[in-house]
């Protein structure tokens, strides 16, 4: 007899081996031979059931609709989809999981699967095994026939899901690794959710639906679902403000509902003014029962790496409303990391939902998260370690503003400042579209930074912060913002002690308070700028004060002695041979001449104007268009309509290519009137209009001027007649309008430091 060797030992061939090994699924028979059919029949331990465990939805449970529909679409086209709702503590992630799990349950014949993973409840997550053991005696299998080891487990669970339409609802999950032993087998659908963003289940087919706080409206219907709808309309503005205060996070709205309640006598008025303090905030925002926004982001920081830990601490004392990626390195970086680290802490934190993207490489703390950065860095950091990183970041700012400003205004000359940091890598700017660009983007960020700069206190740096937005200043021409730079840049320069860098702001503040038709403000800042400018010993500096007192005389009246001043100040800059200077001071006067009647006076100085910027297109553009603006002007007080559109044509490119809606405006007005003068009504509406609509957009009061304008065309029934010859002179009322009234004279001239 042959001995064939087996796993239990050595068998002779033709004998029977009965023998049983693994793992079993279900009922099983062990016999020699069987004659006929073998019937099973399920005991009490094994009935096929049909699971109903899902939460009841939540009570006040408010709009979601783009996420329900979002959730809808998905499964509609799928009932298998794997969908992940992501997003901070306490932003309603599993009220909106149970309410639409609860409304879909028609769409899962064989019932529902819910577990709580303790992702993020304080204690460990849950093991999936723990889970899958529940999830199998609820699908029928005997507590003993559970098997023991995790991946026995994961395929009986699959194995009885096979044939099922399950709906798997994962709250709080902690990572991909503990949801995808969970994932039942094709055919029935599951919801996650978690703070993270778990892309290691994409590779599974899930999808991500970022969870956003909720809006305003949409909070003030909580509260009032919540409340009562009589007591929030009594104070609807104040709950609209305490909406803003708990950030439309849905559990911080809930908690001060539950106050209210609890307190029928207590005002939205008084838990506004209770909320108000940022500091307590927090603190205040918890019930005795447990509910806590602090403790709720506490758990999520303290699964923080140490480096995104720091990195989400050192970014709480970011001044702006949000910050770019090149930031964050520049912080990881002076505090010993690296490029390759900085990015993974950042990943980290937007994985953990503790940071949101708000464009590409664009980030912002949620205004409550951002206190609880700010409590841990006042747990953890010294105040040493706080200061270093405020003003890194403060540094960090003028060092890529003055690098665009380089690139933009490189003519301008400018007081040294002694960086205290000089590591992290600065954004690079291949033209001047790339750096006005950043400018505008971080306009927000270095008016908060100078703010932040004066007010603990670094006056030498705030004043940098405000010289160093005189680009953007120049091209934007946001005239809100400039006041308050420029004031804030007077504060600091006195503070500092800088006599030159006090006359430089004052000369500033003098032109835009011209601009707002403050005129006696600006000669008063204008007559200390002088002042300031002689005590420094800087005759330049002191011309250029001293021609911008010469365009508030001409905007006040006082014609005849702003041409004087000018033709003084245009002599004397040609005599120090500052010829940059003389083109401004030729643009000047012939402005002032153009707007008295006297064109053809004002045509050689805009020629000369032209000729000197145009060598120097390469360091100052902006100029040589506003000098064809000027000619435009000029060409169209004398009648030649043909060379006024031909400049202003151009200016208005020119302006477009260098971002300057301002001037692109001006250049277009001009285009109106000539328009105009050619009998051309519609071209003229529509030059007057898209100068109108960019006037008001940028807050400037010359769209006021064209309303009469246009309101004259509609009285003149579709405009003049056009002129014979292509030729007309020009009305006085054209005179003082065919360019701009105030002009920005000597503001952005070269700047002799001290």
């Amino acid at each position: 007899m042959e001995i064939e060797e087996s796993g239990s030992g050595s068998v002779a061939r033709g004998d029977t081996l009965n023998d049983l090994g693994g793992t079993v699924f279900g009922p099983n028979v062990q016999s020699g031979v069987i004659h006929g059919g073998v019937h099973f029949h399920a005991g009490a331990g094994q009935q096929t059931l049909v699971p109903r465990q899902l939460p009841p939805a939540p009570s006040y449970f408010v709009n979601r609709l783009v996420e329900i529909s979002a959730l809808d679409d998905l499964f509609g086209q799928d009932a298998r989809a794997v969908a992940v709702l992501c997003g901070p503590g306490g932003v309603g992630k599993s009220a909106l999981a149970r309410w639409w799990a609860n409304e879909a349950t028609g769409r899962f014949a064989h019932g529902q699967l819910y577990a709580d993973l303790r992702g993020f409840g304080g204690d460990e997550p849950l093991d999936p095994g723990e889970v899958l053991a529940a999830f199998l005696r609820a699908l029928g299998v005997a507590p003993e026939r559970v098997p023991i080891s995790l991946a026995e487990q994961t395929a009986m669970y699959r194995t009885v899901t096979a044939s099922r339409s399950l709906l798997v609802v994962l709250d709080d999950a902690y990572s991909a690794g503990q949801v995808r032993p969970l994932l039942p087998a094709a055919g029935s659908g599951v919801l996650v959710t978690s703070r993270r963003r778990l892309v290691g289940l994409v590779p599974d087919g899930a999808r991500l639906l970022e969870i956003a706080p909720l809006s305003a409206r949409e909070s003030v219907e909580l509260l009032t679902r919540a409340v009562g709808g009589e007591r929030i309309s009594r104070e609807y503005d104040l709950a609209e403000e305490l909406a803003g205060i708990c950030g439309g996070l849905p559990l911080a709205l809930n908690v001060a509902a539950g106050r209210l309640v609890a307190r029928p006598k207590l005002s939205v008025q008084g838990i506004v003014t209770e909320l108000a303090d940022e500091a307590g905030r927090l603190s205040r925002l918890s019930t005795l029962e447990g509910s806590s926004v602090r403790a709720m982001f506490d758990v999520s920081y303290r699964a923080l790496s140490r480096d995104a830990a720091r990195l989400y601490r050192a970014l709480s004392l970011h001044p702006g409303p949000e910050l770019g990626a090149s930031l964050a390195t520049t912080m990881v970086v002076a505090d010993g990391g690296d490029r390759s680290g900085a990015l993974d802490a950042l990943d980290e934190l937007l994985d953990a939902s503790l940071l949101d993207e708000v464009a590409e490489d664009r980030f912002r703390f949620h205004d409550l998260l951002r206190l609880h950065a700010r409590e841990m860095s006042d747990m953890y950091d010294s105040v040493l370690d706080q200061q270093a990183a405020l003003r890194g970041t403060l540094e960090f700012y003028l060092a890529a503003a003055r690098h665009a400003d380089m690139v933009l205004t490189p003519y301008r000359r400018r007081i040294p400042y002694a960086f205290q940091r000089t590591d992290g890598a600065l954004p690079e700017f291949l033209t001047r579209t790339d750096a006005l660009a950043w400018l505008s983007r971080e306009r927000a960020n270095l008016i908060h930074a100078g703010r932040a700069a004066l007010a603990h206190d670094y006056p030498e740096l705030a004043w940098q912060l405000c010289d160093v937005m005189w680009p953007l200043l120049l091209y934007v021409k946001n005239y809100r913002d400039r006041l308050e730079i420029d004031e804030r840049g007077v504060q600091a320069a006195r503070a500092w002690g800088n006599v030159w860098a006090e006359a430089d702001m004052l000369k500033r503040l003098s032109g835009v308070c011209a601009r707002v038709g403050d005129y006696e403000s600006a000669e008063r800042h204008g007559v200390g700028a002088v002042d300031r400018y002689r005590e420094a010993g800087d005759v330049p500096g002191s011309l250029d004060a001293r021609e911008g007192l010469a365009g508030i005389y001409r905007d006040t009246g006082r014609v005849e002695q702003a041409e004087r001043l000018l033709i003084r100040i245009l002599a004397e800059n040609r005599q120090l041979g500052r010829a940059r200077n003389v083109g401004l001071t030729c643009f000047n006067l012939g402005t002032l001449l153009t707007h008295t009647g006297r064109p053809a006076e004002a045509l050689p100085l805009f020629v000369e104007a032209k000729e000197i910027f145009g060598g120097l297109a390469d360091v100052d553009p902006y100029n040589g268009a506003r000098a064809l603006i000027g000619l435009a002007g000029a060409y169209l007080g004398i009648g030649d309509i043909d060379g006024a559109e031909q400049a202003a044509t151009e200016a208005a490119g020119r302006m477009t290519e260098l971002g300057s809606d301002h001037e692109r405006a001006e250049a277009l007005v001009v285009l109106g009137h000539a328009a105009r003068r050619r009998g051309a009504a519609h071209a003229a509406r529509r030059h007057y209009r898209e100068a109108m609509r960019i006037f008001d957009a940028l807050g400037s009061g010359r769209g006021r001027e064209l309303v009469q304008r246009l309101a004259d065309l509609d009285r003149a029934g579709g405009g003049e007649q056009p002129a014979q010859g292509g030729s007309v002179a020009v009305p006085a009322a054209d005179g003082p309008d065919s360019v701009e009234r105030t002009t920005d004279a000597g503001e952005e001239r070269d700047a002799r430091p001290q």
